[in-house]
């Protein structure tokens, strides 16, 4: 049986991964301050991105997902393991994304988002987020 405290930081991680996905969706990058630790590890290779620290991600984020003119994330699956004051998940990604210009085409993402998390004085954290594929499909 789950303790209200452990209830609490699952519930609180499930939000975190929902800031996540909205602050991306909506183009609100410097909202992903209050997701990540200054020096989370963040790796997107798999489908085509970078991989570094929160920084230098953050900025690439802003520079490249406005060629895309419209995408979202849907999230699932999400497995949640607290252990004192870190944590993991695991949740699967749904991710289509139309590509710039006139082609009109759909770049349809499906990853897993393998995540650790750290409790913090400002609450929890993601300190790491590396995503493993599933699939990619242009259409």
């Amino acid at each position: 049986m789950l303790s209200l405290e452990e209830i609490s930081d699952r519930l609180e991680i499930q939000q975190l991964l929902v800031d996540y996905s909205t602050a991306i969706d909506q183009k609100r990058f410097d909202d992903l301050d209050a997701v990540f630790t200054p020096d989370a590890y963040i790796d997107y290779s798999v489908a085509g991105g970078i991989e570094g620290r929160f920084p230098e991600v953050k900025a690439w984020l802003k520079e490249v997902l406005p060629n895309f003119p419209i995408y979202y994330h849907m999230l699932g699956n999400v497995d949640i393991r607290v252990d004192g004051d870190t944590a993991t998940s695991r949740a699967i990604c749904f991710n289509p994304m139309v590509m710039g210009g006139d082609s009109g085409q759909v770049y349809f993402v499906g990853i897993w988002y393998v995540d650790e998390f750290v409790r913090t004085e400002q609450g929890w954290r993601m300190s790491k987020r590396v995503e493993e594929k599933c699939f990619d499909k242009l259409l």
